[in-house]
């Protein structure tokens, strides 16, 4: 947000030299990012107007002027300025003024004609980068007046750095409230009279989308003066809040946005057919804008239209066909109010950024629009004249609830930012804010005015409070209090255990964004029951992630990108989805892996890391939870895996999560050229462990027993495993498979496991025949549960 000083201090009236205002903005949260000095006092400059002008006897680019500078008094000047004319009123720099710069005007003679004083271009007085002529000045300027009390110099431009949620001071008049209530003064009276009707010419105003535009307003002006021009104070104080003047009618819109923070449109009414309509684009539909430039349109666009084509992408860009120009008499003017999420993102999508969709994408005061309109119409009838109609307001009233009061408590007040604040300062401050107070035993009630949306809770009034009060006063000392610990119960493993151990396994942790944008969820296939941010930073910030593994692997890509041929990640962090009371978190932990499974080094050959690689990295936390019960492997079912080279892990009939390969059309989507392994984890049920027991160490000897078996290929090691543990129960301490084979002498469809059986007893020694008995009954239970025979048999 960029303005002159001089227009901030219309509108609130501080005694604050311009270091100390520029530092109360930074202070209450309003950053300056700029101060720009326009122009000085400008001593001994003065507006002249030259009288007579006649070619430089000795030089033909030079022109010999006769320059009035008040009463009958004038000078002779040597001018080279191509735009110098009889009757032209322009800055005269008199013998002895002083230039910015440190330019000193003198007498001189250019070739062989003396020369008393100098006209100025823009440039030469420091207030703009024109040097291209002289400045020239209206024709009512009086003469011999200092050109400095004419132009209102000196002057400066501030630029502030606003946070997304002060929507209200991408307008003069929102900061003169701040810098009111910040230095004890109030805000000018601003009264906006409503202007009558002189004609009844109207366009009707159909809402075809009110959700996303509640309200609209427009009215027809007739007979506009097509030559008249802006005059030098509207050109100059946009031309200081950083904009181009264009024309009289554009240069009222952008003055009205940037005065009250409506941004608005003229449309030529001649261009018009028919009414007005609200409405989604058209799937296809193709639009000339007003930089020329012609776009396609589909139904996440809202548009303003006619009954045969579309206008203008709201709360964007007007369009080319229908725009008022200098031919323009009879004009409709525009000023809507359009919900935040119907703007957010479009700019960006047609690779635009306008001071309309900054304003709309953050929320625009929804009681504004009639009074823009009716500012904008008296600038129009006292500079270009006409007769308005009268004012045509659609609106769906049922979208506009009044805010609730919010309670602010002193007690609550006082504990939070450890100082008491006075009561009646509470009051002033909140006051000048354009709030309104009404006090009471406890506090306050306060009924924040419409353009400050972002006051809803007693925390908002507090900030309000603290920052207009003073950051810096607020003491700087440590909170009091018994803090208590609240103890990790021992069935649970905590968070750091796991994260040591994948960083002990050559793992890098990162931390991405808890948001995304919705076209990556999408393509992860993860998208359902995502939570949308109601004020995003940004489009492509515009959602809370449903899962890690998207950002993870866009933080792998980086990486590649890099030069980095090994990349191991992993991130612990929650993850939201939509649910029936609010938004549903749940902690993830998630890890991918590429390239070379060990990092480089002469004893074994370079492999590519896999499925099983990732999965010992997977076992190494799953050994963590003790007792927490077996983690199962079955088929994944999700978009983002490899059918193939994929699992689903499941605890306790509950999914713990899933590992594998990323998809191949995944990986191409995502630019991709590698293997990518990859899981994430619900920690909530990988953390589960039973209570540690300690128990005896048995004092006889193990035994080991190896089998062979052959079962269905489709046959899971866990079905095996599980068969084992029920047939043998506690005399079976340990299973430990070797071999998988497949192959020649192997029926098709068939595989042979090998597997080492650890028995042990605690009270005595195993015998023989105790073992062929474990052995058999093993043997029996895998015939049962798995169809296996004994290999060799």
């Amino acid at each position: 947000m960029k303005f002159p000083e001089s227009w901030l201090r219309e509108h609130v009236a501080v005694d604050a030299d311009r270091d100390t205002l520029a530092a109360t903005l930074t202070a209450i949260g309003l950053e300056v990012e700029g101060v720009e000095n326009i122009g000085a006092a400008l001593p001994g400059v003065v507006v002249a107007q030259i009288v007579s002008c006649e070619k430089h006897p000795e030089a033909d680019r030079l022109r010999l002027c006769q320059v009035s500078i008040g009463g009958q008094q004038t000078v002779q000047i040597v001018c080279g300025a191509p735009n110098a004319r009889e009757g032209l009123k322009a800055p005269l720099a008199t013998v002895g003024a002083e230039l910015p710069g440190g330019l000193a005007i003198k007498a001189a003679k250019l070739r062989g004609v003396e020369s008393f004083g100098m006209l100025c271009s823009a440039k030469e007085l420091g207030i703009d980068a024109d040097a291209s002529g002289l400045l020239e000045l209206p024709e009512d300027a009086p003469v011999g007046v200092p050109v400095a009390d004419y132009l209102g110099l000196p002057d400066a431009s501030f630029e502030l750095k606003l946070t997304p949620n002060r929507a209200d001071c991408f307008s003069v008049r929102g900061v003169a409230y701040d810098v009111a209530a910040a230095l004890g003064s109030s805000v000018n009276a601003f009264e906006i009279a409503a202007v009558p009707a002189r004609v009844d010419d109207v366009v009707q105003v159909v809402l075809d989308a009110p959700a996303d535009c509640p309200r609209y307003c427009g009215r027809v002006i007739r007979g506009v003066n097509p030559v008249a021009a802006s005059p030098l104070w509207l050109r100059q104080r946009l031309q200081r809040a950083g904009l181009r003047p264009i024309s009289l009618l554009v240069d009222i819109t952008n003055y009205v946005m940037l005065e009250l923070g409506q941004p608005m449109h003229a449309f030529d009414l001649a261009t018009l057919k028919g009414a007005i309509h609200v409405r989604r684009a058209r799937d296809g539909e193709r639009l000339v804008l007003l930089d020329e430039r012609e776009v396609t349109l589909d139904p996440n666009f809202l548009v303003i239209a006619d009954q045969s084509r579309a206008l203008a992408v709201a709360g964007v860009m007007g369009g080319f066909d229908s725009r008022a120009t200098d031919a323009t008499v009879d004009v409709f003017l525009e000023s809507a109010f359009f919900a935040p999420e119907a703007i957010i993102g479009r700019s960006r999508t047609l690779g635009l950024h306008t001071d309309s969709s900054q304003r709309f994408e953050r929320g625009v005061d929804p009681e504004l629009p009639r009074h823009a309109l009716e500012r904008a119409t008296v600038l129009v009838l006292a500079i270009g004249g006409g007769e308005p109609g009268p004012v045509v307001e659609a609106v769906d009233a049922q979208r506009f609830v009044a805010s609730p009061p919010v309670r602010l408590r002193a007690a609550r007040l006082t504990r939070v930012l450890g100082m008491e604040v006075p009561g009646e300062e509470v009051e002033r401050i909140l006051r000048a804010l354009g709030m309104g107070v009404s006090a009471d035993a406890d506090g306050w009630l306060v009924v924040p005015p419409s353009r400050r949306f972002d006051i809803a809770i007693e925390e908002d009034l507090i900030e309000e409070v603290a920052r207009i009060h003073g950051y810096d006063r607020v003491p700087l000392h440590a909170p009091t209090g018994q803090i208590q610990l609240a103890p990790l119960p021992e069935t649970q493993v905590p968070l750091t255990a796991f994260t040591t151990q994948l960083a002990a396994r050559d793992y890098f942790e990162a931390i991405n964004y808890a948001f995304l944008d919705a076209a990556v969820l999408k393509t992860w296939g993860a998208d359902a029951d995502a939570v949308a941010l109601t004020n995003p930073l940004s489009a492509e910030l515009g959602v809370m992630r449903t899962a890690l593994l998207p950002g993870l692997v866009e933080a792998l890509r980086r990486n590649l990108a890099r030069q980095q041929s090994r990349v191991r990640l992993f991130e612990a962090g929650r993850v939201f989805h939509s649910g029936e009371d609010g938004p549903v978190e749940r902690l993830h932990l998630a890890a991918v892996a590429c390239g070379p499974a060990r990092a480089e080094q002469w004893s074994e050959r370079t492999r590519e890391v896999d499925f099983f690689d990732v999965r010992g990295d997977l076992d190494s936390l799953s050994a963590l939870t003790v007792g927490g019960g077996p983690v199962r492997f079955a088929a994944a079912e999700v978009a983002w895996l490899h059918p193939g080279r994929s699992a689903r892990l499941e605890r306790d009939g509950m999914v713990l999560g899933h590992i594998g390969h990323l998809h191949p059309a995944l990986l191409h989507a995502l630019d991709l050229d590698q293997e990518v392994v990859a899981f994430e984890l619900d920690v909530a049920l990988l953390s589960r462990r039973s209570v540690p027991d300690a128990g005896e160490l048995s004092r006889f000897p193990s035994v080991r027993r190896d089998l062979a078996v052959i079962v269905a290929e489709t046959v899971a090691w866990d079905a095996i495993e599980s068969s084992l543990v029920a047939s043998l129960g506690g005399v079976l301490r340990r299973v430990l498979p070797f071999d998988v084979y497949q192959g020649k002498g192997m029926e098709t469809g068939f595989k042979s496991v090998a597997m080492g059986l650890i028995f042990q007893d605690d009270s005595r020694t195993l015998e023989e025949q105790d073992i062929e008995q474990a052995v058999a009954a093993a043997l029996d239970g895998l015939a049962r549960d798995c169809g296996a025979v004994l290999r060799g048999m």
